[in-house]
């Protein structure tokens, strides 16, 4: 009985020294540190120039915006707006500068006018095919060369979405040859549009909402948009029999995710770092749909009486011509453009040493033959 009512004092005797002890240690034991505060709720509003029926196009936006909004939990949401909702189709750029919205998405060749070297960046007329513009873009410089230039505007810019390579656009009449283009009003933007002006062809620039009754009225003869599965859903195979390709003005096609850089800035780095991967998914998974859904719309479209139609040779080589022309003398006229179009010329030439070895090849044998089930 002694011995345990020693041993107890003994214990007791312990534990109050070692709490003198840890008292007086000179690195007492630290607190739980207090949790990390959760990041903030910001809103912000996402104009388009797209409208909603436009479910791929359209649905790029959506994409990054969704993204967003799952990878942060909630705590920042970005609204996408159709065109013409809170801004004109054509002047995202303009409503993002001056903070009307805190971001959007649109297409690099709708500030065209603002920077010609910008055409070089959307995708150039008989330049590199989507897949080289990618390698051009993320391990090329094209994409430092793209945020070089919105650096003036305030803006920073992330590719957000591609059409891949376009069609040639819808004739109310047939184009044989480089003197059916004369006096031509077509519906058309950027270098593409440029070009075909100085075949004889009269350019008009207009939003995707506004092609279908400029056909249907005549105020138009042909006009281009992107690809069958998008001119399905505007119609425009009913009002123009006859669909050209390839689309040799837009071998591939950026659209981009426009943000204020004021408000960029303010974005806790976490959020920055997570805009820029849901707008690489949504750039990637809108290339993917659109290859997914453009045969089928072509089949489509052919059984209802579309007439497809391939582009001569002789406005092919006239166009190229024209092109190269063009080219040098924006080059003379703008350093961003020669910069820019220095620098693509130099990554292309290596590039296409390496895709007629493989790709080309590979290519021109499996269109010969049925595909494999």
């Amino acid at each position: 009985m002694k011995r345990r009512n020693l041993l107890h004092k003994i214990a007791l005797g312990a534990a109050s020294t070692y709490s003198i002890t840890a008292c007086q240690s000179p690195n007492p034991p630290q607190p739980n540190p207090e949790p990390t505060p959760s990041q903030p709720l910001i809103r912000w509003r996402m104009a388009t120039s797209w409208p909603k029926s436009l479910d791929i196009i359209f649905g790029a936006a959506e994409i990054l915006c969704r993204r967003v909004e799952q990878m942060t939990e909630g705590r920042f949401t970005i609204t996408p707006y159709p065109a013409n909702e809170i801004i004109s189709p054509l002047q995202i750029l303009d409503g993002v500068i001056a903070g009307t919205v805190e971001c959007g998405h649109s297409n690099l060749l709708f500030s065209f006018e603002r920077n010609p070297a910008l055409g070089l960046l959307s995708g150039v007329p008989f330049g590199m095919n989507t897949q080289q513009h990618n390698a051009w873009f993320y391990y090329g410089g094209g994409l430092e060369a793209m945020e070089k230039i919105y650096q003036d505007f305030g803006v920073n810019v992330f590719p957000a979405g591609n059409t891949g390579l376009q069609m040639g656009g819808w004739f109310s009449r047939q184009i044989n040859s480089i003197n059916d283009l004369k006096g031509l009003k077509m519906r058309i933007p950027g270098l593409g549009g440029k070009i075909l002006e100085r075949l004889g062809c009269e350019v008009q620039v207009l939003p995707g909402d506004q092609i279908f009754p400029a056909l249907e009225q005549g105020t138009i003869d042909a006009a281009e948009w992107i690809g069958p599965y998008d001119d399905e859903k505007l119609g425009l195979n009913r009002i123009a029999p006859y669909y050209y390709y390839p689309g040799w003005w837009e071998p591939s096609s950026v659209l981009i995710a426009l943000v204020n850089r004021r408000q960029w800035d303010q974005l806790p780095k976490t959020y920055q770092e997570i805009f820029r991967s849901a707008a690489l998914e949504a750039y990637f998974l809108t290339i993917s749909r659109y290859d997914a859904a453009n045969g089928e719309a072509l089949e489509r479209m052919m059984l209802s009486g579309t007439e497809l139609r391939p582009y001569s040779q002789d406005i092919l080589q006239n166009a190229y011509q024209v092109a190269l022309e063009l080219y040098e003398e924006y080059a003379s006229e703008s350093d961003d453009f020669a910069r820019i179009y220095q620098q693509g010329k130099q990554f292309q030439s290596r590039i296409y040493k390496w895709y007629p070895i493989n790709d080309l090849t590979y290519s021109d044998f499996i269109s010969g033959i049925s595909p494999i089930n």
